[in-house]
Formats: C-alpha cells, sequence, structure tokens
C-alpha cells in the first residue's frame, strides 16, 4: 500500500506478539487485531492452540481474480515486509515456546446479510466510518453514485465508525429496501439514498 499500512491479526494469541511487533516496527502504520480466527490458513493453527500472526496489506479490484497479475505485486513492499518478519523471528528465536492465549473469535459477532451493498471496504481504514476500496459494477453501491475514497458514516437510523457498525447497519435491510446513506466525500458529508 501506498500509506505503508500493515495489517497484523493474530497479536492477541501470544503476549509477546504486540509489544515485539511494536518494537521492530520502523516502516509501516500497523492495524494490530488480537483475534486468531480469520478467512485465511493461520486459523487453522490457531484452532491447535498455536500463537499465529497473519500480515495483510489490503484489497484491490483485481485481488483474487485471474487479472490479479505480477504488475500489481509491489516488490519493495513484499521486501520491506520479509525484513520485518524476519527480524520478528530473529528477535523470539532464542526464547522458550510462546505462550499461547485463545482471543475472542470476532467471526462469531458477524452479522447475516440478505443484501450487499457492492463495495470493497478498505480493510485497513483506522478513521472513523468505513471507506470504500472499490465499488462493483451494476451494483447499488455503483448505481447511487458510491464511489472509490467515500467514507460511510450513517447508514439509515446506524451511526457507522467501523466495520463491524457498518456490517451491522447493512445486515437490517432486506431485498427491495431504499435508505439513505451518509458519507464524507473530500471532507464534506454527502447524503445518498440507496436501493437494495
Amino acid at each position: 500500500r501506498e500509506d505503508s499500512t500493515l495489517s497484523v491479526s493474530g497479536t492477541g494469541t501470544a503476549p509477546v506478539w504486540t509489544q515485539s511487533l511494536n518494537a521492530l516496527n520502523e516502516d509501516f502504520k500497523l492495524v494490530l487485531k488480537e483475534s486468531g480466527v480469520g478467512p485465511s490458513d493461520h486459523t487453522s493453527f490457531y484452532l491447535q492452540d498455536i500463537p499465529v500472526l497473519h500480515f495483510f496489506t489490503g484489497q484491490h479490484e483485481d485481488y483474487h481474480k485471474p487479472t490479479d497479475d505480477a504488475d500489481k505485486l509491489n516488490y519493495e513492499g513484499m521486501g520491506k515486509i520479509t525484513g520485518y518478519i524476519v527480524d520478528l523471528v530473529g528477535e523470539l528465536d532464542d526464547d522458550p515456546k510462546l505462550s499461547f492465549r485463545k482471543t475472542k473469535n470476532e467471526s462469531e459477532e458477524v452479522p447475516r446479510f440478505k443484501v450487499a451493498m457492492g463495495v470493497i471496504p478498505d480493510y485497513l481504514y483506522d478513521g472513523k466510518g468505513m471507506r470504500i476500496d472499490g465499488v462493483s459494477e451494476d451494483k447499488p453501491a455503483q448505481k447511487a453514485g458510491l464511489q472509490k475514497g467515500d467514507v460511510v458514516v450513517q447508514m439509515g437510523d446506524s451511526t457507522v465508525t467501523d466495520m463491524m457498525s457498518y456490517m451491522r447497519a447493512l445486515s437490517v435491510f432486506e431485498k427491495g429496501d431504499t435508505t439513505s446513506v451518509v458519507v464524507t466525500r473530500d471532507g464534506k458529508p454527502i447524503e445518498i439514498k440507496i436501493t437494495f
């Protein structure tokens, strides 16, 4: 990412993770998440009581698609992250076995949806609201005029402060419902009607 944001999940699975990650960090804006459960391979290790870390730099419009080619890779950024992980392993190499801690399973709190807005959320955004990282063609968000970079701060009666509050707000709507969505665009609030 251009802003050097690096999300690290699993920081609550060993007491030493957060302190070590922060002490060794010179290059990144870290977004630390305690949960050891998530949509990747680290969950399998966590479920076997093994401390885990999952590093993530965010999505883009071609993420996990056939068009996600080598030209989309940030090789300099990959080198920095690899160096950071090597430093972390070196720092802990002489330590005894890491202590394991169970964490709150955030995925159990994720609400079920009957509708979708058709946006790619910026999972690394740590400001107030939910920033849109991409908009899908012919989906409610695009039809309503939402754009990449918009920050959703209100949906219907619900205030959106982060990703979880966005998901809770979205979960109350059904197909055919219309509601107002307030976004911040270029620092100004804009109210938009959206139909699911």
